[in-house]
């Protein structure tokens, strides 16, 4: 089985090394490949020294990083860690045995604090992380606990399969949405996160990156499940006319005159735009299932990988 370790990487000189070294052995036979993000420091030069295959993105963010990492790397598994040391990769051998055993398309590391550093894994994340990932669980079904994790383990056929959009750190949302929607096999495993080397600071933005990670939940909302919001938002519609009309029906039954006629207007747009917001859900929901099926055939087409069998 052809593995390959994929690490994105931005600035990340002073923990790539420990990187490197942690992955070479926990998985020595794994192929290990860098993806430089236009850093500025001396990250691909170190990488290089430990042995990686080094590939320098120009587009900055991590969406963009893992779209050439997907592109570029031939291999039956992939895994996927970033490349700051914070993930304990001392049972991926483990992860991987389980990834070919179930057999599963995509395994995620569920974060776990070591409580060596308070700053490691910030009580503002981890609430910010449970609140996305709830979000997407109603959403999208599910049983995820940790969304956002940056340790995954993939087979060719999710890899091969997946059409990443995003750009950056919202990557995470897009590739659990992508398993969700085509139900594809998964797991959730444990692993210890842990403080970054002395000299390593976090590229990720609380607020900015946050910001983002809604927006794609929004999008991905409205682009997979048309039907639902366009229904939700012609169900708003549909209340605001009625609680605009109800002091007009009650002025016309005692009167039988509409003084108010704007108001009157109003609210027979109004229907009229929550009847169309509804046909068009419909309608989307149509267009939804047949781009679903296009993708379920395509991932169907990519042969699942399997251990070479013995004599």
């Amino acid at each position: 089985m052809r593995i390959a370790v994929v690490i994105p990487c931005y600035n990340e000189a002073a923990a790539i090394a420990m990187t490197l070294d942690e992955m070479r052995l926990a998985l020595p036979q794994a192929q290990l490949y860098v993806f430089d993000n236009a850093s500025s420091d001396d990250t691909a030069s170190i990488a290089r020294a430990h042995g990686a295959h080094v590939v320098h993105v120009g587009l900055r963010g991590k969406g963009n990083v893992v779209r050439r990492m997907f592109a570029d790397v031939e291999a039956d598994i992939y895994v996927m860690v970033d490349g700051d040391a914070t993930y304990d990769p001392s049972r991926l051998r483990e992860h991987v045995a389980l990834l070919q055993e179930q057999p599963l398309d995509m395994l995620v590391g569920h974060r776990t604090d070591d409580a060596a550093d308070t700053k490691t894994y910030r009580p503002g994340h981890r609430w910010g992380n449970q609140g996305l990932t709830q979000a997407v669980s109603r959403i999208f079904g599910g049983t995820l606990g940790d969304m956002l994790s940056g340790y995954r383990v993939f087979s060719r056929r999710y890899v091969k399969s997946f059409p990443a959009i995003s750009q950056g750190f919202e990557i995470e949302t897009e590739l659990t949405v992508h398993a969700l929607e085509l139900r594809m096999p998964m797991a959730e495993v444990p692993v210890v996160y842990r403080a970054r080397p002395q000299g390593s600071t976090s590229k990720l933005s609380t607020y900015r990156d946050g910001w983002r990670i809604v927006k794609t939940i929004a999008k991905l909302f409205i682009t997979e499940r048309p039907l639902r919001f366009f229904t939700w938002v012609a169900g708003a519609l549909a209340l605001l006319a009625v609680g605009l009309s109800l002091p007009l029906a009650l002025t016309y039954m005692q009167t039988g005159l509409v003084p108010r006629l704007p108001t009157a207007v109003l609210v027979t747009g109004l229907m009229m735009c929550a009847m169309l917001s509804f046909v068009c859900g419909a309608v989307l929901h149509t267009v939804t299932v047949g781009r679903r099926e296009v993708k379920r055939r395509h991932y169907l087409s990519i042969p699942l990988a399997r251990p070479a069998s013995g004599p």
